[in-house]
């Protein structure tokens, strides 16, 4: 009971985050520029170990009892994914960010870190995914709720930082200029289209 725990969570988990999403594109570009990836990466792991732990920990009915907290979260996160978007199309319009993927002036990590907070705290899906469905799930573990949990937490830092580290492996690719304008597009698409699916009422998750 407690290995199929602990696949079961780990399974969940892995699949609920592959998907591109604001986050991930995110920590895609840190890792590809090198930047603060570490702290990215850690900072969303962190961030996921935390709505988990409320999840399984049974908080998942906050919603229900404060129903307004899910409406600011939708707007708010639409207009923060919406704001992001425009600043990528405009980063590809400039183009000037036509370096190699471990060049040039590296941002603060303080504007990383709370982008990054940001990005994961103001997605109202990733609250569906994590407190959510992984809660309702793990309550079906009685007795393993714990290695559920386990299972999926380790399933967030696996994926994390292997996006973040494994993304120089595209450094070759990313040594062109036109590579870097692509990225920022699919970057805003991304971006404007969870934003899109926040405001439309689409129940599609995305990480």
């Amino acid at each position: 009971m407690t290995g199929a725990a602990l696949g079961a969570g780990f399974a969940l988990g892995l699949s609920l985050i592959l998907a591109i999403g604001a986050q991930n594109a995110f920590v895609l570009r840190q890792g590809l520029r090198r930047e603060h990836v570490f702290l990215v990466c850690l900072t969303c792991a962190v961030s996921d170990a935390t709505l988990i732990a409320v999840g399984v920990g049974g908080f998942g009915l906050l919603s229900d009892k404060a129903p307004w907290l899910g409406e600011v979260m939708r707007y708010g996160g639409a207009a923060f994914l919406l704001v992001y978007g425009v600043l990528a199309f405009r980063a590809a319009w400039r183009g000037a960010e036509a370096l190699g993927a471990g060049q040039g002036q590296a941002g603060g990590w303080r504007s990383a870190f709370f982008t990054c907070l940001m990005l994961t705290w103001l997605n109202p899906h990733v609250y569906l995914d994590t407190v959510v469905l992984l809660g309702s799930i793990a309550a079906q573990y009685d007795g393993a709720r714990l290695v559920f949990g386990i299972g999926a937490v380790c399933a967030s830092f696996v994926f994390f930082f292997s996006l973040g580290y494994g993304a120089r492996l595209l450094a070759p690719v990313f040594a062109r200029p036109v590579a870097w304008r692509f990225l920022d597009v699919f970057v805003g698409c991304v971006m404007w289209a969870i934003a899109l699916s926040l405001l439309t009422g689409d129940p599609q998750h995305a990480n």
